[in-house]
Parts: structure tokens; sequence; C-alpha cells
């Protein structure tokens, strides 16, 4: 018995000094640990010994900018002019002209044998199908070369009847497309059928493009839509696109529609409920969200003051220092700090987006930290063993 007293007093003392180091919140490196405590984390960002990686404490102007910044362009603001029929007849395109004429045919008319009511005057006449020229033109009979690049069939109609009326008796005329092969779309990227979709007097949109490749192959929760139109090219959610109808534009010839598979997720680390790698949707979740799939916070560990986003940030977005080390494509290393202990910080987060391979990671709480060091010192000092034998 006196040996197991001695012991808990050994233990006592050493509980004291256990007291004493949690006072100065450190432990000793050798302590198993997740990572870094919060501690730690500010000790680094104040002596500035973290080799060229910025620790910012985030607030509700950063997360709002930051959430602004990669915002995507809507489709209907970076292509203000899709609102109207985009179709016109092109170099390539073959064309049909009929030509009928009011009695009697002075141009396009002739004598035609009926086996009923004997010789008659033909009123009509199909013109022989053709290529419009490089230049846009096609050839007509008593009108010359007619333009018609860029142009509807109404419009050409239009055109030839003026260029006929004083030749021919009262002439009405209609003008077929028989084959499409300039105002085309290309649908390439996770569709079922990669095509080129040709464009009608209809009108078609982006939506009727992915139809015309059969579907997407994904999720539509995880795919973004393309448009690329000439030297500018957006891209947005598929399901923004379906859920907004103004994003469904009109399109025009020769824009290419890519069918995107965004494979994005972050990876949580930490006293959370569950370490993992999480994907999420290309449209994008906030910090709260990604918390949440995360299990959220474990309330025996976590140190709510310690949560921390590691990102490779778009320098632009950055008040880069000289320190600040450069990694590729134009972004930084960048620590985000955010104390959930502030009720305020529960609307920031709300706001601030996760971007993909972003690493959250949660801190261990000094309680948490003091109570392994305490089961730890109480299991040297006094072993259970002993205990259980002087006890019987």
């Amino acid at each position: 018995m006196f040996l197991v007293f001695r012991r808990l007093s050994l233990a006592l003392g050493g509980l004291a000094l256990v007291v004493s180091v949690a006072g100065c919140a450190s432990f000793p490196d050798w302590l198993s640990a997740a990572g870094p405590s919060r501690e730690q984390v500010r000790a680094e960002r104040d002596t500035g010994s973290i080799d060229g990686i910025q620790v910012v404490d985030v607030n509700d102007a950063l997360a709002r900018r930051l959430s602004e910044s990669k915002k995507l362009g809507q489709f209907v603001d970076v292509f203000p002019n899709s609102g109207t029929n985009n179709y016109g007849i092109g170099p390539g395109d073959i064309i049909e002209v009929w030509v009928w004429e009011a009695p009697p045919a002075m141009l396009f008319g002739g004598f035609v044998l009926d086996a009923k009511s004997g010789p008659t005057t033909q009123r009509a006449a199909t013109l022989p199908e053709q290529m419009v020229t490089p230049d846009g033109a096609i050839t007509m009979p008593f009108a010359g070369r007619v333009p018609v690049k860029g142009r509807t069939t109404q419009e050409i109609e239009a055109d030839i009847v003026k260029r006929l009326t004083g030749k021919a008796n009262q002439p009405q005329v209609l003008v077929r497309v028989i084959k499409n092969n300039t105002s085309n779309v290309t649908v390439v990227g996770e569709v079922n059928t990669s095509t080129l979709m040709p464009l009608t007097a209809k009108g078609e949109r982006l939506l009727d493009a992915l139809a015309a490749g059969g579907g997407v192959k994904q999720p539509i929760n995880r795919m973004a839509i393309q448009l690329s139109r000439e030297k500018v090219t957006a891209r947005m959610p598929l399901d923004s696109v379906i859920s907004d109808p103004q994003q469904n534009v009109l399109l025009k010839p020769g824009d290419v529609v890519s069918a995107l598979f965004q494979p994005q997720s972050f990876s949580v680390l930490g006293a959370t409920g569950k370490n993992d790698e999480v994907p999420f949707e290309a449209q994008g979740i906030s910090l709260a969200q990604a918390l949440a799939r995360s299990g959220g916070l474990n309330d025996s560990r976590a140190d709510a003051r310690g949560v921390f986003v590691f990102r490779f940030e778009d320098a632009k977005l950055v008040d880069v220092r000289g320190t600040t080390a450069a990694a590729t494509n134009g972004t930084v290393p960048v620590v985000y700090q955010i104390n959930l202990r502030d009720p305020a910080s529960i609307f920031v987060i709300q706001n601030f987006p996760v971007q993909n391979r972003d690493v959250i990671y949660v801190s261990n709480s000094p309680e948490a930290e003091f109570n392994k060091f305490l089961r730890l010192v109480i299991s040297v000092a006094v072993p259970s063993a002993t205990i259980n034998s002087a006890l019987h």
C-alpha cells in the first residue's frame, strides 16, 4: 500500500508539472497529434517562419470578395446578343428556288400537254439546286447574281421578287435550303455522341445542342457547360443552366459547346467527424456546407478557433508580400483562418467558397492535448496493474 501512495504522490507532482505546461499552451513535439495546434500556426504567422506562406484571418469582406471573384460568368451576360435568331445562309449551302407567275406567265411559264385538258400554260418553275458561292451569292435568271450570305430565306425571297417585278407577271418566290453546310454548332466533351448540329430558322439553344449529342454521360450536378464563340469563352454549371431559362441562350454558327466533367473535391483533416476526401458539385459549395459534409467539428477534440483552409490561391486575390512563394499557374500558398467561437463567423463561412483541392484542417483544442498528456503521465506514474494488485 505504501508503494501505491508513493506512486500517487509522484503522479500528483507530475500533474502539477502538467498544469504548468498546459498554462503555457505548449506540449512536447513527440506527443501524438493530427497536425499543428492553433497556437503553433499563429506562432508561425507571427514569426514568419513559414517560408512564403501567408496566414490570413477570414472576415465577411474577404469571404464576399473571394465568392465574387470565383463566381462564373452567366451566359446571358457574356453573350448579350443571343436574344434573336442567328440562323443565316452562307457559302457552301445548297438551296433551291421555286418561282410562280400569275397567268399569263411571261418568263417562267411554258406549254405542257395534259392528257385530259390538252395544252396548258405552266405557271411555275423550279430552278436547279445550286451551292452558294464563296462570295455568298447565287445566280438567278432575269435577276442576276443575288447575295444570300447571312440572310434568311424570307429575305432572299423578297429580294428576288423585287428584282423580277416588271419582268415577270406578279411573281412569287419560294426559297428552300436543301443542305446546310455552314450554320452548324460543334458539340463535344462528355456527351454520348460528339456531333455537328445544323442550325435552322427555329433558333436552336444551348440545351438543344446537348440533346443533339445524346445528353451527358455524368451526373448533371457534376457537369459544367462551356460555350466558345469567336474569341469569347464562358463556363457555367449545367444544373444552373437548366434551372435558369435565361442561360439557355440561342446559338450562333461556329459556336462550340463543350460538356465538361468536374470531379471537384476537398480534403478534410483534424478534429472533425470524419477525415476524408469529399467530392462536391460543379456549382461549388460554401465552407459551412463542407464542414457539415465532414461531420462537423468533434466536440471533444476540436478548437473552434482553429479552423484552417490551406489553398493555392490566385495571386491576384492576395496581398502578395516579398517573401511569398510563387506556385504554378500564378497561384500562391495561403492559409485562411476562421474563428468559429465568434457567432458572426457562422454567417461568414456561408459566403466563403470552397474550391477544388482545398485542405480543411481543424486543430485540437488545448484541453484535448492536456488530457492526452495527462493520460500519458498517469499511465507511466501509476500503472493500472500495480494499483489492481495492491487493492487485492
